[in-house]
């Protein structure tokens, strides 16, 4: 247990006057409550947390001071791939021909994502990709590059002729 100074002390109590989260101000009566001579366990008890969130507080504290019993926040990407400049730069790759007009091939597009990081993906997270920087919803193609016209036609004429 490292005991803290007087000047600490009444750095705590400050902090306490400040308009901090509640995490945050629960962590630094921890601390107070273990410079007034309470042990772990009972400041445990008496502020309703387990024993290891105490711990936790006070090597936070003895470690970084005040700043160091802010919390930690929560959501973010945390499993993301790349960044969102990373990914802004290979879509400006693809902006060129989804401006003047093309359709945009997602097959290409997940080729080119998954040889930036390195490892296969699921379309899903293409589309996510797309969603996220504000690219509309691919539609598919309205035919296919090697469709036949003359033979479309002829069967047009001859598949439903009545016997």
């Amino acid at each position: 247990m490292v005991k803290c100074s007087k000047a600490g002390v009444r750095r705590l109590r400050t902090a306490l006057r400040w308009k901090l989260p509640a995490a945050q101000r629960e962590r630094i009566q921890m601390v107070l409550l273990r410079e007034s001579g309470m042990r772990q366990p009972a400041i445990a008890a008496a502020m309703g947390v387990s024993l290891s969130t105490v711990n936790r507080a006070h090597m936070a504290y003895d470690q970084g001071g005040v700043t160091a019993l802010k919390p930690k926040p929560n959501g973010g990407r945390k499993h993301e791939n790349m960044t969102l400049a990373a990914e802004r730069v290979l879509l400006a790759r693809f902006a060129k021909a989804a401006g003047a007009g093309e359709m945009l091939n997602i097959h290409d597009l997940k080729t080119a994502y998954e040889k930036a990081i390195g490892h296969s993906t699921s379309d899903s997270t293409v589309y996510n990709l797309l969603h996220r920087h504000g690219w509309r919803k691919l539609m598919p193609r309205p035919f296919h590059p090697k469709r036949d016209l003359a033979a479309q036609n002829a069967f047009k004429k001859t598949a439903f002729l009545m016997l």
